[in-house]
């Protein structure tokens, strides 16, 4: 069995997280996803619009997601990776070169973002309606 991990905030869901899942997916047999809590983002200088607990719920309805576990820090990837015996690590485009030295035996692949849509651009676009 192939297992696959990807982490991230998830609010606002939207096309592009949904691609990225989808896609991540298909690189294995079981995804898990790193969520990050409300106080990992407050950390981050984040603020989600909904909680953990409602990301949490809406990540465990999509049906390529197998796992949802909470990302506390920015230090616990290498320790869940081995905690799950992930084979690969996937994440956005975004952060290319940024975990290429994560792991020394699992594949770290970084997706191409969605064009034309991200949490911030619709976060941008409601308060322009506003």
């Amino acid at each position: 069995m192939r297992t696959i991990i990807t982490y991230g905030t998830f609010d606002l869901l939207h096309v592009g997280h949904v691609n990225l899942l989808k896609r991540a997916k298909t690189m294995g047999d079981y995804l898990i996803v790193g969520l990050s809590t409300d106080y990992f983002n407050t950390l981050k200088h984040k603020q989600s619009f909904f909680s953990y607990s409602d990301r949490k719920i809406i990540l465990e309805s999509i049906r390529y997601v197998d796992k949802v576990i909470p990302e506390k820090t920015w230090k616990q990837k290498k320790e869940d990776i081995l905690q799950y015996q992930v084979d690969t690590f996937v994440i956005g485009d975004d952060w290319k070169g940024k975990f290429d030295e994560l792991c020394s035996f699992c594949e770290v692949i970084y997706l191409p973002r969605t064009d034309g849509i991200s949490s911030t651009i619709i976060k941008e676009n409601l308060r322009d309606d506003s």
